[in-house]
């Protein structure tokens, strides 16, 4: 049985909890506001916010509900459209229509949503924030010169914000005023909720790609839910390693005092990375376990040096990340074995470290070729190097050879050529949807190209451009 509060509404269902949130919302609820788009993440047309209380207060995040599984909304507050429609329309709506940003009309429940939900954001609001906050939702009329000015305006309407965010988008009838309720209500709901049974065969994080390739089967499955997992939400810093749990999402990772400190670019990093819905569910050991050739966060953490926890429940092992992959879409684990913990030693004022992706789109797209790279400095010598790479063989690349290669060497444009040609010799790229063998290994050769300028930049930058 499940428990959860929709807009203003308690709800109990005995459906099969791997049922999408996106299903119920429109064929149990019949709310229709809620867009079927792409039913893989991309569109945002089915956007919706999901509330829950932590620290005392509520924490809203915009997510796909094509992509969520009704279990992992237990015990929160789930708002869609219908949910912030007053008699007149809010901030949000009125600036769309003032700004003319709306056409045909099927994503904009998708964009008031997420731009609603940012206004409920406690951090200090921003003219690119309010637009970055719509980085998930597609408009195939608009520009989206019209809606970047509906955000701006609410973004200028923000401003003037010097309260708790709730206590303020209510005020200002951004929300209706039941929501102050919902904590209290949420709080009830956990004393009188029974949970969900743990002992499923599918485990399950965020779903963010298993609900794109088995959409149909997870309403079959018996589910072990993950995502919330208390005792695994959490990142943490000891004697120079920082570990953190399998529950942690990308946005986890981007909130993180200790990441942001030992990763000054990563805000760049991460905004390559899928987009914020996605961000929001998708979970840093699902990103590993999926075991995609191209998957970011194997790329960036192989880099790194991550070190597995892996459990069955009766008992741990070690393993290093280097280790688990042995072939496309092929674990060193037994089926019965999760990711419970994840650990790296954290880079040193002698380390430097960047990440790099192409895709076809700039941002928030399926990486062509992605690459990590980790260095450390003895003066002017490489004491340590590691270089990761992706879309480039059948499984996320270690270049072991290649970071052996650099080190005791000294920096240099002869060097880097000769790194390029060391590659070359390790990597199998193949043809496919994403580009053809040879575009892949030139697209590698010019992001190890761009580690070095970016982490060295006192390097000649046009003669490093032009190698071959």
């Amino acid at each position: 049985m499940l428990k959860f509060i929709l807009n203003d509404k308690e709800i109990v269902t005995h459906l099969h909890p791997g049922t999408t949130l996106l299903d119920f919302i429109r064929y149990n609820q019949r709310l229709m506001g809620t867009k079927i788009g792409c039913r893989e993440g991309d569109c945002g047309a089915c956007t919706v916010l999901i509330g829950e209380r932590v620290n005392l207060r509520m924490e809203y995040k915009s997510v796909t509900s094509c992509l969520m599984a009704l279990g992992n909304v237990s015990g929160k507050h789930v708002v869609t459209i219908e949910g912030i429609n007053a008699k007149a329309l809010t901030p949000v709506q009125e600036a769309f229509a003032t700004e003319g940003a709306t056409q045909c009309g099927f994503c904009t429940p998708g964009f008031i949503v997420s731009l609603t939900g940012y206004c409920l954001n406690e951090s200090k609001p921003t003219d690119a924030d309010a637009i970055d906050s719509m980085n998930g939702n597609i408009c195939r009329c608009t520009g989206y010169k019209s809606i970047q000015k509906a955000a701006l305006s609410i973004s200028k309407l923000l401003q003037a914000r010097n309260t708790e965010a709730l206590s303020f988008a209510i005020e200002q009838q951004i929300v209706p005023s039941w929501f102050k309720n919902i904590p209290a209500r949420l709080m009830n709901l956990a004393e009188t909720d029974t949970p969900l049974e743990n002992i499923g065969t599918k485990k399950l994080g965020g779903g963010t790609d298993l609900y794109v390739q088995q959409h149909d089967e997870m309403t079959r499955q018996n589910l072990r839910f993950f995502s919330d997992k208390k005792e695994w939400k959490f990142i943490e810093e000891k004697s120079g390693t920082c570990s953190f749990g399998a529950s942690v999402t990308v946005t986890d990772i981007a909130q993180s005092e200790i990441f942001q400190r030992h990763f000054p670019q990563l805000k760049e990093y991460i905004q390559l990375v899928s987009s914020t819905p996605i961000r929001n569910m998708a979970t840093i050991a699902g990103n590993f376990v999926n075991a995609s050739p191209i998957g970011d966060f194997s790329i960036f953490f192989l880099a790194l040096d991550a070190q597995l926890t892996l459990s069955n429940g009766a008992s741990k092992r070690e393993l290093p990340l280097r280790s688990f992959y042995k072939g496309y879409k092929q674990l060193n684990k037994t089926e019965e074995e999760w990711i419970e913990k994840i650990s790296f030693p954290l880079p040193s004022k002698q380390h430097h470290f960047n990440f790099e992706k192409v895709s076809k789109r700039t941002h928030l797209d399926i990486a062509s070729v992605n690459s990590a790279f980790c260095i450390k400095m003895d003066k002017d010598q490489v004491e340590e190097a590691s270089l990761s790479a992706g879309g480039v063989g059948p499984v996320p690349l270690y270049l072991r050879a290649s970071g052996e290669f650099l080190k005791g060497k000294t920096i240099s444009v002869q060097l880097i050529k000769e790194l390029l040609q060391q590659v070359q010799e390790e990597i199998s790229p193949i043809s496919d949807a994403r580009g053809s063998a040879g575009y892949k290994r030139l697209l590698l050769q010019q992001l190890i190209k761009a580690h070095f300028i970016k982490l060295f930049p006192a390097l000649p930058q046009k003669e490093i451009l032009f190698l071959k």
